[in-house]
């Protein structure tokens, strides 16, 4: 069962980086518009090598699952994924409010497709600031820039 009440959240280590990896396949994997561009072992490189040691991460953990993660960058959002099965729980806003308390403002890009992201982030005080057309991201696809300030 799916209950947020017994997912608590930790800072992520070097040993969360496969179920990391493995959750933000997961999650991009269940979009239709999401053009599949790295493999997995890829996916592992990148959280292992480029997020773990470079971001802020936060994990969302329901016992030993891997459920969601957060990964902050100075002002920016860089990564935020949900098992999809986990989404609707609450647990992206507890990773979300955890992660950028301490922030005055906070940055970051959603594709334009990822429209329950949109509405998710603009119920957290987001507003859409600029629109790109894909040229900006390795995905090719339309982003938005949100923008928080508290």
């Amino acid at each position: 069962m799916n209950d947020p009440v017994k997912v608590f959240l930790r800072p992520a280590t070097g040993s969360d980086a496969a179920a990391i990896a493995r959750l933000m396949r997961a999650a991009l994997g269940s979009f239709d518009w999401m053009p599949v561009i790295h493999t997995p072992t890829e996916d592992l490189a990148f959280i292992r090598d480029v997020v773990l040691p470079r971001q802020q991460v936060t994990v969302a953990k329901a016992g030993k699952a891997t459920v969601g993660f957060i990964a902050v960058s100075g002002e920016w959002v860089e990564q935020l994924y949900l098992d999809p099965a986990w989404t609707g729980h609450g647990i992206g806003s507890r990773l979300l409010m955890d992660a950028t308390a301490a922030l005055a403002v906070v940055k970051l890009h959603c594709f334009q497709a990822n429209t329950g992201a949109g509405r998710f982030y603009e119920r957290h005080g987001f507003r859409a600031e600029s629109f790109g057309d894909g040229t900006g991201n390795e995905e090719g696809l339309p982003d938005i820039l949100y923008v928080c300030r508290y």
